[in-house]
């Protein structure tokens, strides 16, 4: 399973703006972060998530898919390119 922390904005944002809330994660599950932002909001949320209960972060690239960036579990592999949330390959 996986839960999606949506952290996209609509309008221009400085770096003192916060980000939302992540979504409650249980040990081991994979949190995807997707939404349209500046590569340093998605650096700010990604240091949050590294420690957090997920045992793996994936990012959305419209182009690409769901890749993942970190893991610590066997599930997920750093690079690995998923084509939908659930997993598939």
């Amino acid at each position: 399973m996986a839960k999606i922390w949506s952290i996209g904005v609509e309008s221009p944002i400085t770096p003192d703006c916060p980000l939302p809330p992540m979504p409650k994660l249980e040990p081991g599950e994979l949190l995807i972060i997707e939404g349209r932002a500046p590569i340093w909001r998605y650096a700010m949320a990604l240091h949050r998530a590294h420690g957090s209960a997920a045992g793996a972060i994936s990012v959305y690239d419209p182009k690409l898919g769901y890749v993942v960036v970190i893991s610590h579990s066997p599930k997920y592999r750093e690079g690995e390119v998923r084509r939908t949330p659930t997993g598939e390959i």
